[in-house]
């Protein structure tokens, strides 16, 4: 079996870097805690698994060819972005209507965030179902992946090897962006930062959702 590693590689690097959904869910996820960022990191390459052995079995290729299913999964993890982003900016407000009339003892105490468990559970089923019902990862495994595959070696396994390592380069890739942006939580810790920082990744949330229904 031979596979172009090297160009292989340098895609899946660039698609990474580049920012999409799974990259505000992750960041902004460590942002509020840094295990809840791991829990996203890790749900959204689980959701990558599902497209690669989907892609493996054939079954993205299916949802392709027909517009309908395509359109379904487009418009469901479109109105899964606008959720998302709703709910931030709604928190965000209720924030701030609750500091503006209660005197807060310590102001600039990091806010509760729950117990562990449920922590990493939000973040998880956010990273997840952010990548499960993205068609553009599913359209990676089954359009872009296979050019970098031998057309005379078996496909399934080569498509299960390259998505296998797509998958821990990218929780590498989260990992480590968990780390920077747990370094901001200090930070976004106080109330006008904080205010500001859901209200703007909660726009964008709504921004991306709009424009992923819109798009054709």
């Amino acid at each position: 079996m031979t596979v172009d590693l090297i160009g292989f590689l340098g895609v899946v690097l660039v698609a990474y870097v580049v920012p999409g959904p799974d990259f505000l869910v992750v960041v902004r996820s460590a942002a509020e805690d840094a295990s809840k960022g791991r829990a996203a990191a890790l749900g959204a390459q689980t959701g990558l698994c599902v497209h690669m052995l989907a892609a493996a079995a054939g079954l993205s290729m299916i949802a392709s060819r027909s517009p309908m299913v395509y359109d379904g999964i487009r418009l469901m993890g479109a109105a899964y972005l606008v959720y998302l982003g709703v709910r931030a900016v709604l928190a965000a407000r209720r924030a701030a209507r609750e500091r503006r009339n209660v005197k807060e003892a310590a102001p600039h105490a990091p806010p509760e965030c729950g117990p562990v468990g449920g922590r990493f559970r939000s973040g998880f089923t956010q990273g997840f179902l952010t990548n499960l019902l993205n068609p553009k990862a599913a359209l990676f495994f089954l359009s872009v992946l296979p050019q970098f595959v031998d057309g005379d070696g078996p496909l399934a396994q080569q498509i299960f090897f390259l998505g296998t390592l797509d998958i821990l380069i990218g929780v590498a890739y989260w990992f480590a962006l968990v780390l920077v942006a747990a370094r901001l939580r200090a930070l976004l810790s106080r109330p006008t930062i904080r205010h500001r920082w859901e209200l703007t990744t909660g726009w964008l949330f709504i921004a991306i959702g709009v424009s992923v229904a819109a798009a054709a």
